[in-house]
């Protein structure tokens, strides 16, 4: 029976309060995120594609992985037997449980390997390999070296997947063998965490985020304004952390004399005094500047971990719909177009960029919200399509920033708490407009429900899920028209 597993290990290092409530108030755990979901399964994919590297070997994997006595006793069989590759090998001693994603015989010892979803080494990774170093080589392993399978986003899919190319494997060998003085004092220390009667108390601090977003600050953060010094507008984390040390949460509570910019000391006096700052000179000379018709553009776009289409590279964001309002005179009538790819198509892009070039026309501005992204996005569709690059170069010169007004701070409300996202920006301005009543409702959402559906990984009304993406592009498109005429005003 274990106390402590590798997971759980990782989650009090980080924080021992995480580690107690994970173990005894999984209740107050959030439902998981679409998003959230998402990162999980790719991450399974991801390591059962990683396998193949390894070809041949026994699964241990549990049937429940509530039970991995079984898992424990078929990895010990398995090695005594002379297999030389087993998958999801399961090691418990001294009550921690942990399980290698592949363990390859070398000689008269092993080679461990973990394999991560992301296209690095990270810190906590390498917390993870020392501990399962730790648990094999107590379990009577010898290691000849231990490395993190991880992607290589330089690669480019050309015809099919070579996972020699997706993957890199580094070994991390020294930085695991330097860990593991430390190793066992920790075990006992948590595992004392676990046998308390109550959660220890545990302040709040940059602990909450790193290496992860903890699931639990909804509980440790209730104190915690919903609207707080933490919501400054580019405050560094470091400054934040000062004046919350200092007992200060509310905007009140801030010294005068506190080091604040400009921008950040506006945020702070228009939301005491709830008066709006608008420079009507510099939003003037802006509206002023476009050209009709204007086409209000806004892309969606969708990543996976392992390229689907050819061209394209692991993590690299891909449009798979736009919504675009056309208006070709000031306080004309609204045309709207759209495109919306069929994850079963392998024409979608093409065909999407075909009917963007044709729905934005030759003249007139493209305004977009964040020009960085749309322009990327653009600037991705001539590399991948070199024979459209006069038509998409000609988009990439016509487009207007409507995020520009907001940013620089010529228009701001208390409304938009600190924020210049359209999302706040929208209901500032314009609040019968209102992403809340959309079953989609952010960005982030809308991405990873496409990305299930190109991975097979999507269980919903398929029909309906695709009429709530088009709703939630059209309404940000509508939303830039509705503040350009809010901004008229």
């Amino acid at each position: 029976m274990h106390l402590l597993s590798k997971s759980t290990f990782i989650s009090g290092l980080q924080c021992e309060k995480k580690l107690y409530l994970q173990k005894y108030r999984r209740d107050l755990l959030p439902a998981v995120a679409t998003v959230q979901q998402l990162m999980f399964d790719q991450g399974s994919k991801v390591g059962v594609l990683a396998q193949e590297l390894f070809p041949g070997g026994k699964d241990a994997t549990p049937e429940s992985y509530y039970d991995f006595g079984p898992a424990i006793e078929q990895t010990k069989q398995w090695m005594d037997a002379g297999v030389d590759v087993i998958y999801e090998a399961a090691f418990l001693f001294n009550e921690v449980l942990a399980a290698v994603d592949v363990l390859v015989r070398d000689g008269d010892r092993w080679k461990a390997y973990e394999v991560k979803g992301s296209t690095q080494v990270k810190e906590v990774y390498l917390n993870d390999a020392a501990i399962q170093y730790y648990l094999m080589t107590n379990s009577g392993l010898e290691i000849s070296d231990i490395s993190i399978i991880h992607i290589n986003n330089a690669y480019v899919l050309d015809g099919e997947l070579d996972i020699q190319q997706l993957f890199t494997i580094e070994s991390v060998m020294s930085d695991v063998l330097e860990r593991q003085a430390s190793i066992p004092q920790k075990i006992e220390e948590l595992k004392g965490v676990l046998k308390q009667k109550e959660a220890p108390v545990r302040p709040i601090g940059p602990h909450c985020n790193d290496p992860y977003s903890c699931d639990f600050k909804h509980h440790c953060w209730s104190h915690i304004p919903d609207y707080s010094v933490f919501n400054i507008n580019r405050l560094s984390s470091i400054k934040k952390w000062d004046l919350y040390s200092k007992g200060i949460k509310r905007f009140d509570e801030i010294p005068p004399d506190y080091d604040l910019g400009s921008n950040q000391w506006m945020q702070v006096h228009s939301d005491l005094k709830n008066e709006s700052v608008i420079d009507k000179n510099k939003i003037t000379r802006f509206l002023e500047g476009l050209n009709y018709p204007l086409y209000y553009l806004d892309f969606e776009t969708f990543q996976t971990a392992i390229p689907m289409l050819q061209g394209t590279k692991p993590f690299q964001g891909i449009v798979f719909q736009y919504s675009l309002h056309t208006q070709n005179e000031p306080g004309g009538e609204l045309t709207h177009k759209e495109f919306l790819a069929h994850p079963s198509s392998d024409t979608f892009l093409p065909d999407l960029t075909k009917q963007l070039i044709r729905d934005c026309g030759t003249a007139g501005d493209i305004i977009v919200y964040n020009q960085g992204f749309e322009m990327g996005k653009i600037r991705n569709l001539i590399e991948l399509f070199p024979a459209h690059e006069h038509e998409l170069t000609g988009l990439l010169n016509r487009v207007v920033d409507l995020m520009i007004p907001f940013q620089q701070r010529w228009y701001y409300t208390p409304e938009m708490r600190g924020s210049y996202s359209i999302k706040y920006v929208l209901p500032a301005l314009v609040p019968e407009l209102s992403y809340a009543d959309l079953a989609i409702q952010e960005g982030g959402t809308a991405s990873a429900v496409f990305s299930q559906m190109m991975l097979g990984l999507f269980d919903g009304d398929e029909e309906e899920t695709r009429n709530n993406l088009l709703e939630y592009c059209k309404l940000d498109t509508l939303a830039m028209v509705r503040i350009v005429g809010k901004l008229k005003i």
